[in-house]
């Protein structure tokens, strides 16, 4: 069974219509430096990770892990091996980076090594990766409690190829203790002829308990399920659910789950190689306007029979006693008032849609439907052949550089096309390995990932139009699975104009985001708060009851950026040898 198609909801009370511009504000912001006595480990890219993907995934690795469960608490891991931490009560009072935890020295032997990789899965649990292929599960005790206690491994496996972690999520059922982890790969595909010639390979790695003889025994946790998942481009977005009954990946390209505990999956047949021997049910026809679709009905059906219902996204055509003839959300928004349909000859339903947006053309009426069959008016295929004239040519070559030898296709990366497959962000069921539900992004590009509650999942930001919406997943809501809770004002058109931008983020309680660049410069973006004199609008004469300030902050650093997260009150910076601390928000 297909997945079905879901639209995002904007929350409109979250919107701010006249908002107008961020105002540069000249105040200093209070930045602390804490010189590290060994530089951050970080692993620089080889000459056989060349694709836009290991960039992607490796290249703009955040090395600064932010602990959600506590404040103003972040790690990361040294040339030593060393996993530090640094927990903020008083800026003016730093201290060094205590260590919690060491790796062994063998890592470094790697000829493949990936950067380490932390990523904290409970207020007691943690998850690392020393880039070489080996996942350490580690009980940290209560951090904020027991910061002087060291980290104990219980947990320790090779589980194949090196790997970074994405997310990972702790949990108990039937009383055992499970811990799911997602990991992440770039490996070399021989079957792919084209291209780069790397997959990017996602492994959902659970990981359990199991009781000792005797009560005075430890309890030993072990591998007990592996599920791998493969595509073809870098997810920007992984998460798994809390209590690991399900995925989410966003990402460009789409992947479907390939072995289980190192079996195949039996995919399914191909239900479009079906219907390329049907007739078609439907046929539809376009203008700039206006969108025509005749359905095929049963012979002599009445218009008492005819189930119709639609909205501005989504419509619905069938007959009662029978599955929907014409089921889905639409490729963009119609007018419903402006629409209307009639039976013609006793055997076909006609359907006029009112397109809310003159102009667009569409590549398709119902979003993954291919039952119906696009017809071309006369008129419109005149000037689509009008308008190709000037590329034919009598000459095989009329290009006067005929001796220059031709782009090879084989050469070229995903960077330097145009992209076959829409973002898309899809849930997949954890028991069936199935996608449930798919959003297409189209044009909602994404920003960035944000922790808000450590019991919930991850949130993303995408943009929208100009400004960038933060999206909550809801995996135990299946009618809206993603809510929109929060809004920054034209960030996404910010953004976009940031050349050298790296890193993005946002505080937990939303009230500022913050972008990097790759040397030295933080730019900070407040959320609209009242001001404290009478300011005016010059063009409209009103009078402005609040201002939203951009900051910007330059650090006494040449070095590259290699982490950046944003607490509620502070904004961390990591660079090889210093951690910087800038004071955003005074509470």
């Amino acid at each position: 069974m297909a997945a079905s198609n879901y639209s995002l909801k904007v929350n409109r009370e979250l919107l701010d219509p006249n908002f107008e511009s961020y105002r540069l504000s000249l105040d200093a912001i209070a930045t602390y430096n804490v010189e590290l006595d060994a530089a951050v480990e970080e692993v620089k890219l080889k000459d056989s990770q060349y694709t836009l993907e290991h960039v992607r995934a490796f290249g703009m690795y955040n090395y600064l892990h932010l602990d959600p469960w506590y404040e103003d608490s972040v790690f990361f891991v040294d040339c030593k091996g060393r996993v530090l931490n640094l927990t903020v009560t008083l800026d003016t009072a730093l201290g060094k980076p205590r260590e919690v935890y060491r790796m062994t020295a063998d890592s470094s032997q790697c000829e493949d090594r990936l950067c380490a990789s932390l990523s904290l899965t409970s207020a007691t649990w943690a998850a690392l990766s020393d880039g070489t292929g080996r996942l350490f599960l580690l009980r940290t005790s209560k951090r904020g409690e027991s910061s002087h206690i060291k980290w104990e491994p219980l947990f320790s496996e090779e589980l194949g190829e090196p790997f970074t972690i994405l997310h990972s999520v702790s949990h108990v059922q039937a009383g055992v203790h499970a811990m799911e982890v997602l990991l992440l790969r770039i490996q070399k595909d021989s079957e792919e002829t084209r291209g780069s010639g790397y997959s990017v390979s996602l492994e959902w790695v659970t990981v359990g308990n199991t009781a000792g003889q005797g009560e005075c025994q430890e309890k030993k946790y072990e591998v007990r399920k592996r599920r791998v998942l493969m595509g073809k481009s870098v997810p920007h977005y992984a998460a798994v659910e809390p209590q690991g009954k399900g995925l989410m990946v966003a990402s460009e390209k789409p992947f479907v789950f390939t072995h289980v505990d190192g079996r195949p999956v039996d995919q399914p047949a191909a239900e479009p190689m079906e219907v390329e021997t049907t007739d078609p049910i439907y046929f539809w026809q376009q203008t700039a306007e206006d969108i025509t679709v005749s359905v095929r009905m049963p012979e002599g059906v009445t218009k008492d029979e005819v189930q119709f219902s639609l909205t501005a996204d989504n419509v619905r055509v069938g007959v009662r006693g029978f599955s929907p003839l014409l089921q889905g959300q639409l490729y963009a928004p119609v007018d419903p008032e402006a629409s209307a349909w009639i039976i013609k000859n006793n055997k076909s339903l006609e359907l006029t849609l009112q397109k809310r947006s003159e102009g667009p053309m569409w590549p398709e009426l119902v979003m993954g439907d291919s039952r119906g069959e696009y017809v071309m008016s006369d008129e419109q295929a005149a000037l689509i052949h009008e308008r190709l004239t000037h590329l034919t040519s009598e000459d095989l070559n009329a290009n006067p550089d005929r001796d220059k030898p031709p782009c090879n296709s084989q050469e070229l990366e995903d960077c330097d096309g145009f992209p076959e497959d829409s973002s898309s962000l899809t849930h997949f069921d954890g028991e069936s390995l199935k996608p449930t539900q798919v959003v297409n992004l189209g044009s909602h590009q994404y920003l960035f990932t944000v922790d808000v509650n450590p019991s919930e999942m991850p949130c993303l930001c995408l943009r929208h139009d100009v400004d960038a919406l933060v999206w909550q997943p809801r995996p135990d809501q299946p009618s809206n699975m993603w809510e929109h809770i929060a809004t920054f004002n034209a960030l996404g058109y910010v953004q976009a104009s940031k050349r050298d931008k790296k890193f993005a983020t946002c505080a937990p309680n939303f009230s500022y985001a913050a972008l990097g660049e790759c040397l030295r410069r933080a730019f900070i973006y407040r959320q609209p708060s009242p001001v404290d004199t009478v300011l005016f609008n010059r063009k409209q004469g009103r009078q402005v009851g609040q201002v939203a300030k951009q900051q910007v902050a330059s650090l006494d650093s040449n070095e590259p950026i290699l982490g950046f997260r944003a607490t509620n009150e502070r904004l961390f910076v990591l660079t090889s040898s210093n951690l910087f601390v800038l004071k955003v928000n005074n509470n």
